[in-house]
């Protein structure tokens, strides 16, 4: 950690965070979508954009919940 900041990713073993490399993490949160989506992503998976957000980052979001978890479940608070 540098100036409070983490500057390594970091991934829960046996209930304690631990230090892990950027690869090993990002293989982490690949698997826990795909085992989500297993389990029924297409209805327990949902995504909320923030309006703050570009629309670049929206649009990625989108997609990103439509084909990769396959779910339409996807809003922000652009509309509210």
């Amino acid at each position: 950690m540098k100036d409070g900041r983490l500057t390594q990713p970091l991934v829960r073993e046996g209930g304690r965070l631990r230090q892990a490399s950027w690869e090993e993490a990002l293989d982490r949160a690949a698997a826990g979508f795909a085992e989500a989506r297993e389990r029924g992503g297409t209805t327990s998976f949902g995504m909320f954009s923030c309006s703050k957000a570009t629309n670049e980052m929206n649009y990625m979001a989108q997609k990103f919940t439509r084909v990769v978890m396959g779910s339409n479940n996807i809003d922000s608070c652009n509309r509210t």
